[in-house]
């Protein structure tokens, strides 16, 4: 579960997602560099989720282009997602990840020892036999989170994976997140918890109406924001 160095940055230029004549993404470039986690904050309907789709590939850009390691692909094959709702299929937590590992190409012969490993990283070991839609929501997103490794992604994009839960769960889905970073995997997460960003971020984009208004690391941007959108949102202010 290591990034190779091929694999990034991932690099979006000029990045536009245009709907009806409004821009959902508004000529957005960044570069994701290996390391800690990138955090996207930003107030709803700021272009997070959006973001994270289009650098999946489940999203074509209206204009612009995306590289993987220079290499310019719509279809990222060493990539994952989460989102804020994960499905569940209706069979145990275990044959859940059994079912990821499966249709990542894992040879059967490996996938219940994968999966066993998969579910102890999580913290979901003691229930792997229950029915994955009897766990708990933080259960669930665990669960999501395990589904996406079997990948063995260089980059985990995780969509506001904490919005409902209380913080015990919150805890124990930012540890996992620290967990995977630690082993080389790039995580890419959206979130609205400015605190979660600060404990988390190796750096912080902030996003509004579709525009990047910043991207810095956690301690300059909360201490010294460069933008007014920047400051309001820091300070709990709605922007407009």
């Amino acid at each position: 579960m290591r990034a190779p160095a091929s694999d990034l940055p991932l690099t979006l230029v000029e990045a536009q997602i245009v709907a009806r004549e409004v821009a959902i993404l508004d000529r957005v470039t960044l570069t994701i560099t290996a390391g800690s986690p990138t955090i996207l904050i930003g107030p709803n309907g700021s272009g997070k989720t959006t973001l994270l789709r289009v650098a999946m590939g489940l999203i074509p850009l209206s204009s612009g282009r995306i590289t993987w390691g220079g290499r310019e692909t719509s279809a990222p094959t060493k990539a994952a997602i989460t989102f804020q709702r994960p499905t569940m299929l209706r069979r145990t937590a275990l044959a859940n990840v059994r079912y990821a590992l499966a249709a990542a190409g894992t040879p059967r012969e490996k996938r219940q020892e994968r999966a066993a490993e998969l579910l102890t990283l999580v913290g979901l070991a003691e229930l792997g036999g229950r029915p994955a839609r009897r766990l708990s929501g933080g259960e669930q997103q665990r669960l999501a989170l395990a589904r996406a490794l079997a990948r063995d992604p260089t980059v985990l994009f995780l969509d506001e994976p904490t919005a409902s839960l209380d913080p015990h769960a919150t805890k124990a889905i930012e540890d996992i997140v620290r967990a995977v970073s630690a082993r080389g995997v790039k995580v890419v997460m959206s979130t609205h918890d400015l605190g979660q960003a600060k404990r988390l971020a190796g750096d912080v984009v902030l996003l509004h109406r579709g525009r990047l208004i910043e991207n810095a690391h956690p301690a300059e941007f909360f201490a010294t924001p460069r933008t007014d959108e920047a400051r309001k949102f820091i300070a709990g202010e709605l922007l407009v």
